[in-house]
């Protein structure tokens, strides 16, 4: 199993973009997406600034059905 970045925020919602994820709303500093076909949903912090933290990553990548692996191919 891969390692994870930290990554910024627009660069894991450019990703999850390329995955078929499409933004639903947004409450504050928190980004909802989800996928149309299978009503998966994951929730992205957009903080500017800061950095999103490998554990964090790694649960947003559950939520979206995908491997780690996946993901950072679409990165």
């Amino acid at each position: 199993m891969a390692k994870l970045p930290s990554l910024a925020a627009r660069k894991v919602v450019r990703a999850l973009k390329r995955a078929g994820f499409v933004e639903d709303r947004q409450r504050g500093s928190h980004l909802i997406m989800i996928y149309p076909e299978s009503k998966a949903r994951t929730v992205v912090p957009v903080h500017p600034g800061q950095s999103i933290k490998e554990p964090l990553l790694r649960g947003i990548v559950r939520d979206a059905n995908l491997s780690v692996d996946q993901f950072i191919e679409l990165l």
